[in-house]
């Protein structure tokens, strides 16, 4: 990644973070931290939203008469599926329940 997108990717973490924790309050990381039902909340979000984007927006007719669509689409999906398989790996490492379903 080039050092000035991943320089502010950070920042804006980082600007996030702060904003969080200020309207959250104290020891609001324990609510949210893997293990806890906010992070349980964030990977079922998660496949919703992977889920979501799959059927509605990569399966659409339009989105796939053009491959460039298709291919962002497709990388948008993949981005969703990799990082609820971050999450769920965290979650689950820390005692969180698993996910009911059809998981990926």
């Amino acid at each position: 990644m080039d050092q000035v997108v991943a320089t502010s990717a950070h920042q804006a973490w980082q600007e996030q973070f702060n904003a969080v924790a200020a309207e959250q309050g104290p020891d609001w990381e324990a609510q949210y931290k893997p293990g806890s039902f906010g992070c349980h909340e964030l990977l079922d979000r998660v496949k919703l939203l992977g889920d979501l984007l799959e059927a509605q927006v990569l399966e659409h007719p339009a989105c796939v008469l053009r491959e460039e669509w298709y291919q962002s689409a497709a990388r948008a999906v993949e981005a969703l599926r990799e990082l609820y398989q971050r999450v769920g790996e965290a979650h689950l490492a820390e005692g969180g329940p698993a996910e009911t379903g059809n998981g990926n």
